[in-house]
């Protein structure tokens, strides 16, 4: 779908309502990790050199349409002032009275939004209030597109909208990997279960030409192959249902990959005693915790000879050495053909990115989406609500 970017808009003597995400953490009052702050920088500079003043709206945490001063974004506004390098007012109560007042380099960081129970209903009064404060609404809150919310969605129709930076750069990497991507296509599908992916693997049998099933996902679809898998995490009730995902991915066209051979333990903890056997002949007491060498190198064949990857999950419970070890390999194979130029690839997701910063090739990958839900539900093939408002 097309979208309007800064690029399209004229900010000259404007009022910008920009939708961010920096719901980061925080401890003890202090910002652990500015990040998300970091990824608006561009869109603010870029509004500002263009003459237009900008206005912030995020939420932070869950106060579900009530106020819980812990979750106020006074707390985390000097924070944005020192990343961005320019005065923040963190503005509660009158609104139109700040905006204003404003100075020209001047950024408002309105309260957070999910204090107003209208924000988390889409309610049309409330994005009524938000719209009344600015003259251009700016998306750059990718990770909050799947919701339809009043700052995310209602806005959009109220006032001349677009895409912000980051937004616009989520977007085309997205547009790249799944929407209109050069093929052999792969996508790498891990976690603990296959019941919180099944409209996932659903949607990416028909979109792919190979997927790659990690995790304890991949021990479900091994039983269901009728392979005994010991004591290992596995969805027996789901047997029916992956046979079902296999026949779609072979009617499709599309490689199911599942570990030709496993890494196996008696116990889930560092440094645990571990073998390498054939995905049939797990031990009864044994469990499966990653996959082998023989798995990895198959993996490595057809990310070789594949131009573009998806990747969401790990491939084993790489949070413990040494059951990391896949994931790690499998990384590093796909950010090595990424920086010699001959794969796109795309990953996203808490536990992908937190394997992919572990194995230390975040930074060599095309593009890592820094949205949970959002990026998932793309994947799904979903009509992201955020995203389809500004079309």
């Amino acid at each position: 779908m097309a979208w309007k970017t800064l690029d399209d808009m004229d900010f000259a003597g404007k009022r910008a309502l920009v939708r961010v995400d920096i719901n980061v953490p925080v401890e003890d009052g202090r910002v652990t990790d500015t990040s998300r702050i970091e990824r608006i920088i561009p869109t603010v500079d870029d509004i500002q050199a263009k003459g237009g003043r900008v206005i912030l709206m995020a939420h932070f945490g869950r106060p579900k349409g009530k106020v819980v001063p812990e979750m106020s974004l006074e707390h985390i506004a000097p924070t944005v002032a020192d990343v961005l390098g320019l005065p923040v007012t963190w503005v509660n109560g009158d609104y139109a009275d700040a905006v204003a007042a404003m100075d020209d380099d001047e950024v408002l960081l309105l309260e957070n939004l999910r204090f107003n129970p209208g924000e988390e209903q889409n309610d049309e009064g409330f994005a009524k209030r938000l719209a009344s404060l600015g003259d251009i609404y700016v998306n750059d809150a990718f990770s909050a597109a799947h919701r339809a919310h009043a700052s995310t969605e209602a806005i959009a129709h109220l006032l001349p909208s677009c895409a912000g930076r980051l937004m616009a750069e989520e977007l085309d990497a997205l547009e790249r990997a799944l929407g209109n991507p050069e093929r052999p296509v792969v996508a790498v599908v891990g976690g603990a279960k296959v019941s919180t992916k099944l409209d996932l693997l659903g949607n990416l049998v028909t979109k792919v030409d190979a997927l790659v099933i990690g995790g304890g996902m991949a021990n479900t679809f091994l039983a269901a192959q009728g392979i005994d898998v010991g004591k290992s995490l596995c969805e027996h009730d789901l047997a029916d249902t992956a046979r079902d995902i296999a026949q779609k991915a072979a009617a499709a066209g599309c490689e199911i990959l599942l570990p030709r051979d496993v890494v196996v333990a008696r116990e889930f903890k560092a440094g645990a005693d571990s073998e390498v056997v054939k995905a049939e002949d797990c031990p009864a007491d044994a469990m499966i915790l990653d996959a082998g060498p023989d798995s990895v190198a198959h993996i490595a064949q057809v990310f070789e000879r594949s131009k573009t990857l998806i990747w969401n999950g790990p491939l084993g419970a790489f949070e413990i050495a040494p059951f990391d070890a896949a994931t790690n390999a499998a990384a590093k194979t796909a950010a090595d053909l990424t920086k010699a130029g001959k794969l796109v690839s795309v990953a996203g997701g808490g536990d992908t990115v937190a394997a992919l910063n572990q194995a230390g090739v975040a930074d060599d990958f095309t593009y890592i989406s820094g949205a949970g839900g959002a990026f998932l539900e793309w994947m799904e093939g979903k009509t992201l609500p955020g995203v389809a408002a500004l079309g």
